[in-house]
C-alpha cells in the first residue's frame, strides 16, 4: 500500500472511532451506562487528550 494511501486509510479510521466516542459520550451524558462503562470511558477520554497534547 502506498504512503498516501495508508495517510488516507488511517484518516478515515481515526475520522470512525472520533465519531463513535463521541455517540458513545453522548450516551454517558446522559448517565444511562454502568459504572464501569463510564469509568473506562474516563481513562479513555484522557488518553485521548494526552496523546492530543502532543
Amino acid at each position: 500500500m502506498s504512503e498516501g494511501k495508508h495517510q488516507k486509510r488511517e484518516a478515515v479510521i481515526a475520522h470512525h472511532i472520533d465519531e463513535n466516542l463521541k455517540e458513545v459520550f453522548a450516551d454517558y451524558a446522559s448517565g444511562d451506562m454502568p459504572t464501569e462503562i463510564v469509568d473506562l470511558l474516563t481513562v479513555l477520554k484522557a488518553q485521548d487528550q494526552e496523546r492530543n497534547s502532543k
